[in-house]
């Protein structure tokens, strides 16, 4: 539910939402989302001073609750 609710907010901010991949990660400490954007929406993405995704950091985690999870935030890699 988190992966998909993260996804549909960075889908809103950037100007390729086509290029958005949301994956969840279960490692030791916990969850991880990982954000995969195109290259030019990186910096909409983190926002000045890192406003946006410090603001995406405080939505995922009330929706989280007690558990909470990290967002990483990676641009992709056109070359595949």
């Amino acid at each position: 539910m988190l992966a998909e609710a993260l996804e549909h907010l960075v889908r809103g901010v950037v100007d390729h939402p086509d290029d958005v991949v949301v994956r969840d990660k279960q490692l030791r400490r916990g969850s991880i989302l990982e954000v995969r954007v195109h290259p030019d929406d990186l910096g909409k993405v983190i926002g000045r001073s890192g406003r946006t995704a410090s603001a995406f950091r405080t939505v995922i985690n009330a929706l989280s609750g007690r558990d909470g999870a990290r967002i990483d935030f990676v641009d992709v890699d056109k070359r595949r």
